[in-house]
């Protein structure tokens, strides 16, 4: 008798239990959405030039970065938009003594926020030392707050959602108990190679930049369960 009495009791407590950690609360579960469309004002250029002979003279880093430097200072772009992001046995004395006729190179990389400057630049630079240029990134200036902005307002789409479709049963809309974020925003891709010089026989400067129509589209979804409330 006392064993039943004491497996009673267990059963009761566990059963307790099980009730306290039951959510019984009424709930629904929804879901909004937020987008927009940005024009890149952020876009990383590298660019990358090489000594060359011409006749028999060599055309050197140092005039070509000279030429570089000038074109950037008179374009505006700001010093700290302008650096060197890689050289190529520039500095290396045992290499340029050891054959004569290696062609050093450097890498530089310019932050823009007006591409329409990327041809000013480039048509004050002796083409045939311009190696290759690259668009490495593209961002907008002011991605953070948009992207707060865009998620605040999937939350409200997704409160407003909730309200409609509680007030069509009848229903009130209750406390909001969970909240999760997703991002889905899609930003353009990088173009590998946006101009060559193939040879010193081939160079040309590209036409204007069609970066405008490519646009970084920011996307937030918010999955929200609230409670249904008592009438």
């Amino acid at each position: 008798m006392k064993k039943l009495l004491i497996l009673a009791a267990i059963i009761i407590v566990s059963y307790n239990t099980f009730a306290q950690n039951v959510d019984l609360r009424r709930k629904i579960e929804v879901t909004g959405t937020a987008e927009q469309e940005v024009t890149p004002d952020i876009i990383n250029v590298s660019i990358s030039l090489q000594e060359y002979i011409n006749g028999k003279t060599k055309v050197t880093i140092d005039q070509l970065e000279n030429q570089l430097e000038a074109a950037v200072r008179d374009a505006g772009i700001a010093k700290d938009d302008f650096t060197v992001n890689n050289m190529s046995a520039y500095n290396n004395t045992y290499q340029k003594k050891k054959n004569p006729d290696f062609l050093a190179s450097k890498q530089y990389g310019i932050k823009f926020h007006d591409l329409n400057k990327f041809n000013q630049i480039l048509s004050k630079v002796d083409p045939k030392g311009i190696q290759s240029t690259n668009i490495d990134s593209y961002n907008y200036s002011k991605i953070d707050q948009l992207k707060n902005e865009l998620k605040l307002k999937a939350l409200l789409a997704a409160k407003a959602k909730a309200t409609y479709l509680l007030n069509g049963l009848g229903e009130k809309l209750g406390n909001v108990l969970n909240i999760t974020e997703n991002d889905n925003s899609n930003y353009p891709q990088p173009r590998q190679v946006m101009y060559k010089a193939m040879s010193l026989n081939e160079v040309s400067i590209p036409s204007e930049s069609d970066i405008n129509f490519k646009k970084i589209k920011l996307s937030f979804q918010v999955n929200t369960v609230f409670e249904i409330g008592v009438k």
